[in-house]
């Protein structure tokens, strides 16, 4: 019998350099070739709609890479998984399933999984705390034999419907927001894994056992479906069986979801964890400073808060702990949906946004190397599945497939070496007048957020203002609540200090990187439907 994987990772692990190889913006001229043989093969296959210059490609550059590393670069390999997983959200109708899934019973399904704890490592990654503990066989039997509220054709049962949405909202939810953050390292590539602690402390066999088929559900869907959305996995308070039962206990899980599992003792857990975040998102119970415990709301860290504006307070709960997704306005902002249903009436309302400070770094399909500026004049939806054995499908007008090659040819990419290279300072630096080459990235401002006015002086508000309302360039109404910045500090009287005054180019001179990853192709007219 094989021993458990005990020990932390080599402290080379927690370096971005470790982890971005196959990754958008770090690749090989090798795999580069095996993201363009991959595209060509999904869309002479009908699984794939390459951009054009009236509309998005069906998908991200950085959802088609995680197929691809989970199966090596090889284009064949990748594209049967990809195949099978559109096939298989077509017959579950995920997208309709996210849309409408009662938020009772999606709340009830994050509490016996992994929760975000609103945190991310050094490396921009999010942190997700599992304990175990938790999961008796009361709450897991009720669990189990709970009747959902969500109404969704499909051939799987509920319980894993109610999972298919925890995924959902890992990649259409907070992977986004993660990327969207400015000054983290590597904004070039999108962030698409996560980082788990799992605390399996006061865990005994006999519910370890009872878990199996619970731990397998989750693994399972997210070898097969959600590729490459695993960093790693750190094991706290292995009880003194664990070697005994690792040799049954690995079989639950893929060879790949093994080789991420890192089994640390007591005196390895806060040096191990200090290593890939800070101690300030490190809960507690682990030796940080973090007060969250499995059950709590998200607690949000501060430079993603202070990208954020809530329309209003009491919708932090919905926008943070049931399911969210992130819509472009036409302005390219981030707005954040609350969607679902709730006692059986659908719920779909505007509840946050992203600053337009807040830079997200480009993945256009059509430059996978390199980050991307160029606009969209329009947003279309994802290409519709076959509805037959997609192997032998005609391609058909609606496709808009070209006859040979898929999108610009590779020459006219900015050299390797160019795209190569991360961006090589976060220090802000006026942008010229021209147009940014699609070879370069913009550099990341590291100055304090401004609430932008019309002139070159911008002035922070204060949160504890009332609520402003204003009108999005599509005609809808958001309520601002803007957050304390750097510099504001509240007294114990409730007052806040003065507000800070921050130099920064005109609106005007200010240009924001175009993006498609990770977030869904929608039609901006969405929002104006939200009155």
């Amino acid at each position: 019998m094989a021993d458990p994987p005990t020990g932390p990772p080599p402290a080379s692990a927690s370096s971005e350099q470790s982890r971005l190889k196959g990754h958008l913006g770090h690749l090989t001229r090798q795999e580069e070739a095996a993201v363009v043989e991959f595209k060509k093969l999904s869309a002479s296959k009908g699984f794939y709609r390459p951009e054009t210059d009236t509309q998005r490609a069906s998908h991200d550059d950085g959802t088609l890479i995680r197929y691809l590393r989970a199966r090596k670069f090889v284009p064949q390999d990748a594209f049967t998984q990809f195949k099978d997983t559109e096939l298989w959200r077509k017959d579950n109708n995920l997208d309709a399933l996210y849309e409408k899934i009662d938020i009772q019973d999606y709340q009830e399904a994050r509490s016996v999984y992994p929760q975000w704890t609103g945190r991310r490592d050094k490396r921009g990654i999010p942190v997700y705390l599992y304990e175990v503990g938790k999961l008796d066989s009361k709450k897991m039997v009720a669990y189990s034999q709970a009747t959902s509220k969500s109404k969704a054709k499909g051939p799987s049962p509920s319980r894993m419907l109610r999972l298919f949405a925890l995924y959902e909202n890992l990649t259409r939810f907070v992977m986004p927001l993660c990327s969207a953050v400015p000054n983290r390292p590597n904004p070039e590539s999108p962030v698409d894994q996560s980082n788990n602690i799992v605390d399996i402390s006061r865990v005994g066999l006999k519910q370890f056992w009872n878990l199996r088929a619970h731990m397998q559900d989750a693994s399972q869907l997210a070898t097969a479906h959600y590729p490459e959305t695993l960093d790693r996995i750190f094991i706290i308070g292995a009880p003194s069986f664990f070697p005994t039962v690792w040799g049954w206990i690995k079989k639950w899980f893929d060879p790949i979801t093994t080789s991420k599992i890192f089994i640390l003792s007591q005196e390895q857990v806060k040096p191990t964890l200090s290593a890939f975040m800070d101690v300030s998102s490190i809960p507690k119970k682990y030796g940080g400073d973090l007060d969250f415990e499995c059950g709590m709301m998200p607690s949000i860290d501060p430079e993603i808060r202070r990208c954020l504006d809530l329309q209003n307070p009491k919708f932090e709960e919905l926008f943070l702990t049931g399911p969210t997704r992130w819509v472009d306005n036409e302005e390219g902002e981030m707005i954040a949906l609350s969607v679902g249903s709730i006692d059986g009436k659908p719920h779909k309302e505007a509840v946050a946004t992203m600053h337009s400070w807040a830079v997200r770094t480009a993945t256009g399909s059509r430059t996978f190397q390199s980050q991307r500026t160029q606009p969209e004049s329009s947003v279309s939806q994802p290409a519709s599945l076959p509805t037959s054995a997609p192997e032998s499908r005609p391609q058909s007008k609606d496709q808009g497939l070209p006859s040979t090659t898929i999108g610009p040819p590779l020459v006219q990419q900015a050299p390797a070496a160019a795209v190569s290279q991360p961006i090589a300072s976060n220090a802000y630096q006026q942008p010229p007048p021209q147009v940014v080459s699609t070879s370069q990235a913009m550099p990341l401002p590291q100055v304090p957020p401004p609430s932008i006015q019309p002139s070159s002086q911008f002035t922070t508000q204060p949160a504890t203002l009332p609520p402003s309302e204003s009108v999005l360039p599509n005609g809808s109404l958001l309520k601002s609540q803007p957050a304390f910045l750097d510099g504001q500090v509240e007294s114990q009287n409730g007052k806040v200090g003065a507000p800070q005054t921050i130099a920064m180019p005109p609106p005007t001179q200010l240009q924001r990187m175009e993006t498609e990853y990770m977030t869904p192709a929608t039609e901006p007219s969405e929002l104006r439907n939200l009155q």
